[in-house]
């Protein structure tokens, strides 16, 4: 079972994605999407309502996947924070984050959800590596992460198209051992 847990910063709030979300969750995210999101993800330009219920409800039920949103102050859903892709027995895990709502980037707030949802990857789930790429038209987000203590492993080059035109897709972990070392200077 997932732990209730919650992360208040400047009436923003982190929290586990429940069922009663997924309404406001496809309206703020999905109807339409964000075409800065699309392009920085590498999204798909349109979802049904029926697949994105699909990976939500599956996101809910999966014991392995962990979807939180990000709320604005008025609880409007601005954004969500994924873990999946958990191996147990290595102890790692893909992380991904993605900001809905263009007024609500370029405050801190994906920032700070990157360090709250890093914590709990290392915290509560006892990983060793939690794993990440990113695209190199992206550079505000590959900042947050290297903030954040993640650190690039590798270029996957010409892995993406950006338009009409091919892109690097950048690998960044951080390990258990480094997290330590960063909280010591956080707290």
């Amino acid at each position: 079972m997932k732990p209730n847990l919650i992360w208040q910063k400047n009436n923003f709030t982190i929290r586990f994605a429940q069922p009663s979300d997924f309404e406001p969750y496809f309206n703020n995210s999905f109807c339409p999407p964000d075409k800065e999101v699309i392009r920085l993800t590498g999204s798909k330009e349109k979802y049904t309502k029926a697949e994105v219920k699909a990976f939500f409800q599956n996101a809910i039920k999966n014991e392995d996947f962990y979807l939180f949103l990000i709320l604005s102050p008025n609880q409007d859903i601005i954004g969500e924070v994924v873990i999946n892709e958990i191996d147990h027995r290595l102890r790692c895990a893909n992380f991904r984050i993605a900001i809905f709502s263009a007024n609500a980037r370029g405050k801190g707030i994906g920032s700070w959800a990157i360090r709250c949802i890093r914590d709990f990857a290392f915290e509560y789930l006892k990983l060793h590596r939690l794993e990440l790429d990113v695209f190199d038209f992206n550079p505000r987000a590959k900042h947050c992460y290297l903030k954040a203590g993640f650190k690039q492993e590798g270029i996957l080059r010409d892995a993406v198209l950006d338009g009409e035109t091919y892109a690097n897709s950048i690998i960044m972990s951080i390990l258990e051992d480094e997290w330590k070392e960063i909280r010591k200077v956080e707290k």
